[in-house]
């Protein structure tokens, strides 16, 4: 069966309703999440999860509730009813600072950074390390260095760069690896290859599987199938709301996956009946 509310006829294999059988509690887990804005249901009943170490493609048309999900998460916009699990411990998020403090972190497509600024700047934006003679400034760049290094940036020829001298996948990397600075437990990322070119994305698409291998849950928000199958390890699909199917990325292919984006697998289906 699926996880959403909207039930999904059987299929051969794979079964877009079938979970990967994963051993241990979700790092992230929501069950039966629900979020109206007047009479627009945008969320009905979904159930989410990502595990540590695993990389989650969150996919689906425009409208189809993949953005209203993430920000019910982030506490942008907390859900109407449902329940949030983090580590097996049920949590409130009802603003972004409870995110953070649960160890869940946003990148947005928008990338929140400041052109003027340079790297280090950037990485500590509101959170500086002061002492009583000022900024920290060796403590912030050696820092910055390290969780760098950690990411296995290596495109980067300065962290005393200003950001507006920087490509899309540089700033990219900025913008996931200031979230690192903060110990999160999952990354959401938004978009995360928008409008870059090949080299940029593969630069963003290796700094992801360093995200999985530094053992963090990753979402991924997508519309490019090709840069999903790339990096993911699961596909979930929404739909008018709904989540209606979820794919394992080694057991399915593209025309699978916009099948059930676009519902054409669920029309044939009831054709037949």
């Amino acid at each position: 069966m699926t996880e959403g509310s909207v039930p999904v006829p059987a299929q051969p294999s794979p079964n877009p309703g079938a979970k990967p059988t994963r051993a241990g509690e979700p790092v992230l887990r929501m069950t039966g999440i629900s979020k109206a804005f007047g009479a627009v249901q945008a969320l009905q009943n979904v159930d989410f999860e990502v595990y540590a170490g695993e990389v989650v493609g969150l996919v689906g048309d425009n409208g189809a509730g993949k953005s209203t999900l993430v920000k019910a998460i982030s506490g942008v916009n907390p859900p109407d009813t449902g329940e949030i699990f983090v580590g097996g411990r049920r949590v409130t998020i009802s603003q972004p600072q409870d995110a953070t403090r649960w160890g869940i972190e946003t990148v947005y497509q928008d990338l929140a950074l400041s052109d003027n600024l340079d790297v280090v700047a950037n990485m500590y934006l509101g959170r500086e390390d002061i002492t009583p003679l000022g900024l920290d400034e060796t403590k912030m760049e050696v820092e910055t260095l390290r969780v760098l290094k950690q990411l296995d940036v290596k495109t980067l020829k300065s962290v005393r760069t200003p950001v507006a001298q920087l490509s899309g996948g540089q700033r990219q990397s900025i913008a996931v690896a200031r979230t690192i600075l903060r110990n999160p437990r999952v990354v959401l990322l938004d978009e995360p290859t928008a409008a870059l070119g090949v080299a940029q994305t593969k630069q963003v698409l290796n700094l992801i599987r360093a995200l999985r291998e530094q053992g963090l849950g990753v979402v991924v928000i997508s519309h490019n199938l090709a840069d999903i199958f790339e990096v993911v390890d699961r596909v979930i699909v929404m739909r008018l709301g709904r989540r209606v199917a979820t794919f394992d990325i080694h057991e399915t292919t593209p025309e699978q996956v916009v099948g059930a984006i676009t519902g054409a697998e669920f029309g044939a289906a009831a054709a037949e009946q």
